[in-house]
């Protein structure tokens, strides 16, 4: 499957983004997909999942409550919707695709390229 992302940008603290996942190739349902960020000089970190039917979500700690992750298989799409952004919350954000995991980016099989996204104070 091949992941294409966008929608990131430059916003204020306290503001908002939806980044989205486009998907092609192989049956997009069939997979588990996966937001993670990356910032300079820090690994990969999850951020946000959605099971194959979109049944069940999962975040992370720090974006619980403020990032609701969706995804819509007869478009192949996940997005991304967050709020009330923190400049922490800057980085390059990747969407994944899996079949063995939820949190584990090195389980993911497939990524799109990136967007970023920055908070300024």
């Amino acid at each position: 499957v091949q992941l294409q992302a966008s929608g990131g940008g430059l916003v204020q603290a306290g503001g908002s983004l939806t980044p989205a996942c486009a998907a092609s190739g192989q049956s997009f349902s069939t997979f588990i997909m996966g937001w993670f960020r990356q910032s300079p000089g820090k690994e990969r970190e999850f951020v946000a999942a959605i099971s194959q039917s979109g049944a069940s979500t999962y975040y992370a700690d720090s974006v619980k409550g403020r990032f609701v992750i969706s995804r819509d298989n007869a478009k192949n799409t996940v997005h991304l919707q967050m709020i009330r952004l923190k400049p922490e919350d800057t980085a390059i954000y990747y969407c994944g695709a899996t079949q063995r995991a939820i949190r584990i980016n090195t389980l993911y099989d497939y990524w799109g390229q990136g967007t970023q996204v920055t908070v300024s104070s």
